[in-house]
């Protein structure tokens, strides 16, 4: 009985080691030089609804799928303030796409663009304003 319990504990060892890879980070989720961002605002104005929950789960995996690898990543901010604490929002959310390829980008967009329109009332009654832009500079900041 030891010796099952010691060769099952001695598998799982490997396994687990195996599945670590520490010395492979991977950093796919850093924007880059020469890289595209589609950003969706969502401008905030009396009566406008925005359901977060659902944009999290639903719509933005949904989107997500239909860029496939073209897409390295997304975010989506959720708008707390504006310039003071005590401004309204401008926009109530941000949802960002990083991408490699805008011709691409486009065709998934447009193949799918029914499915992600025909989406929208699950979520909102406000209509995005898009702002597809390409990385320039990224600067890290040192300062400790």
């Amino acid at each position: 009985m030891i010796a099952k319990f010691k060769f099952f504990s001695l598998i799982f060892a490997i396994i687990t080691l195996i599945s670590c890879k520490t010395s492979q980070l991977n950093h796919s989720s850093t924007p880059q030089t020469g890289m595209f961002k589609v950003a969706i605002l969502y401008p905030n104005g009396e009566d406008k609804t925005f359901d977060m929950d659902y944009y999290e789960k639903k719509h933005m995996p949904m989107v997500a799928g239909f860029l496939g690898t073209n897409l390295k990543f997304y975010e989506i901010d959720k708008g707390i303030a504006g310039r003071t604490p005590n401004d309204k929002v401008p926009f109530v959310a941000i949802g960002y796409f990083y991408i490699t390829d805008v011709a691409e980008y486009n065709k998934a967009i447009a193949q799918n663009r029914e499915a992600i329109i025909g989406d929208f009332k699950n979520y909102t009654n406000i209509q995005p304003v898009v702002q597809m832009s390409e990385i320039k500079q990224l600067v890290q900041n040192n300062i400790k």
